[in-house]
C-alpha cells in the first residue's frame, strides 16, 4: 500500500506542475509598458471588510437524488474572518505571502467538518467487496484567501481522521432511527481508524460579459489542487453566472473536493441574487474512501476512476447580511462498478457579523 500510494503521487506531478504555474500566471506575467498618455492597469482591490462570515453547508443525496448511497452526507461549519484589522500574525502573512496568494485582501478561516459514504446496497451485512467501503471523516481546517476584484486564491490545511472514531456510524443510524429508516448494517466493515492530513489550493477570476436583458453575466474559470493521504487531484472547471450584485462572492460555497465559491461574501448592495450552471473535472490520483487506508493493505477498496466530473446548477439570495444558495449537482462515476452517476444537493445558509 505504501508504494501504491507513492505512485499515486508521482501520477499527479505532472498534472500539478502545469496547474500551478498556469494559478500563478497572473501574478507573474510581466505588464508591458502602457502606450504614451495611458495609465498602466493596477489589480483593483475590494475596501477592506469589517465583517466576518459564518457558514453552515449541508450536502445530502437525498436532496434532489432521492437516494442514500456513495457520497450521502457531508456537513461544513466554517468561519471567514473580516479583511480589515487583521491581528498581527495575519497582517505579517499579508504582507509576505502575496507571491503565493495574489494581490488583494486577505481572510483567516477555520471550518470543521464531517463527511459519510455508504455502499449502494446498505444492508448486507457483510459489504459486497466490489461496491464502495463504508466511511468517516471528521476533520478540521484552516485557510487563508485573498480577493481581489478579478482574483481569488484560496490555500487550505485539513486535519482529521477517517474511521470509527470519525462518528459516521453514529451520526448516520441516529438519524436513521429519529426519521424512522432502516439502520445501515455494514459499518462494522467500515475503513479503519487513520490520522489524515491534506494541503489544498484553488483560483479562480471573474471574467465580466457584460449584460444580457439587463442582467449582469460573468464567468469564474478555476483551477485546483490537492495533496496529502486523502486526496491528490488537479482539476479545472468553470461557473457561468447571471443575476445582480454578483461582485458579493465567487459562487456558492461547496465541500471539497467540489470546486467551490467562496465561505465569505462581501455585499456592495442591500439585495442581490443570480442564478448558475457549471462544470469541472478533476484528474484523481488517490481517494482514501475508494482506495483504501494507506498503511493497511488487506482492508475494504475498489478500483477508483482516473477522471471524476461534475455538473452542477443552482442559485443564490443574498439580502443585507444573510445568503442562502442552493446547488444541484450530478458527479459522474467514482469506481469501477458504480451503478451509474450520483445526484445530490448542497445547500449553504451565511451570516455576516
Amino acid at each position: 500500500m505504501k508504494r501504491y500510494f507513492a505512485r499515486s503521487v508521482f501520477k499527479l506531478i505532472p498534472a500539478l506542475t502545469f496547474l500551478l504555474p498556469l494559478s500563478v500566471m497572473a501574478e507573474i506575467t510581466p505588464v508591458p509598458d502602457p502606450p504614451m498618455g495611458k495609465a498602466t492597469v493596477q489589480a483593483i482591490v475590494p475596501p477592506p471588510d469589517p465583517f466576518g462570515t459564518l457558514t453552515f453547508i449541508s450536502e445530502n443525496d437525498l436532496l434532489g437524488g432521492g437516494t442514500d448511497r456513495y457520497y450521502t452526507n457531508g456537513m461544513l461549519l466554517t468561519w471567514r474572518s473580516p479583511s480589515a484589522d487583521l491581528p498581527k500574525p495575519f497582517a505579517w502573512l499579508d504582507e509576505h505571502l502575496t507571491w503565493l496568494l495574489g494581490p488583494g485582501n486577505l481572510r483567516w478561516g477555520l471550518s470543521l467538518g464531517q463527511n459519510i459514504y455508504t455502499p449502494q446496497d446498505k444492508y448486507r451485512y457483510v459489504p459486497d467487496p466490489h461496491d464502495r467501503p463504508y466511511a468517516g471523516q471528521l476533520y478540521g481546517a484552516f485557510s487563508l484567501s485573498r480577493s481581489a476584484e478579478t482574483m481569488q486564491t484560496l490555500f487550505e490545511l485539513q486535519a482529521g481522521v477517517v474511521g470509527p472514531s470519525a462518528l459516521g456510524e453514529q451520526v448516520q443510524n441516529n438519524y436513521h432511527r429519529l426519521i424512522n429508516v432502516p439502520r445501515l448494517n455494514g459499518w462494522n466493515y467500515q475503513l479503519k481508524d487513520e490520522p489524515t492530513l491534506n494541503a489544498m489550493v484553488e483560483r479562480r477570476w471573474r471574467l465580466p460579459l457584460g449584460t444580457v436583458a439587463g442582467l449582469d453575466t460573468e464567468v469564474i474559470p478555476s483551477v485546483m489542487a490537492a495533496l496529502g493521504n486523502v486526496a491528490i487531484y488537479a482539476g479545472a472547471g468553470g461557473m457561468l453566472r447571471l443575476g445582480h450584485g454578483m461582485d458579493a462572492d465567487w459562487g456558492p460555497p461547496r465541500i471539497h473536493p467540489a470546486l467551490a465559491g467562496s465561505s465569505f461574501f462581501q455585499p456592495r448592495q442591500e439585495f442581490g441574487w443570480y442564478v448558475f450552471t457549471g462544470l469541472d473535472g478533476r484528474v484523481v490520483g488517490r481517494d482514501l474512501f475508494l482506495d483504501g487506508n494507506t498503511f493497511r493493505g488487506s482492508g475494504p477498496s475498489v478500483n477508483r476512476s482516473l477522471f471524476v466530473g461534475e455538473a452542477q446548477a443552482g442559485g443564490a439570495v443574498f439580502w443585507r447580511g444573510t445568503r442562502i444558495a442552493y446547488t444541484q449537482v450530478i458527479r459522474s462515476k467514482e469506481f469501477s462498478g458504480q451503478r451509474g452517476t450520483q445526484t445530490f444537493g448542497s445547500i449553504s445558509l451565511s451570516f455576516r457579523f
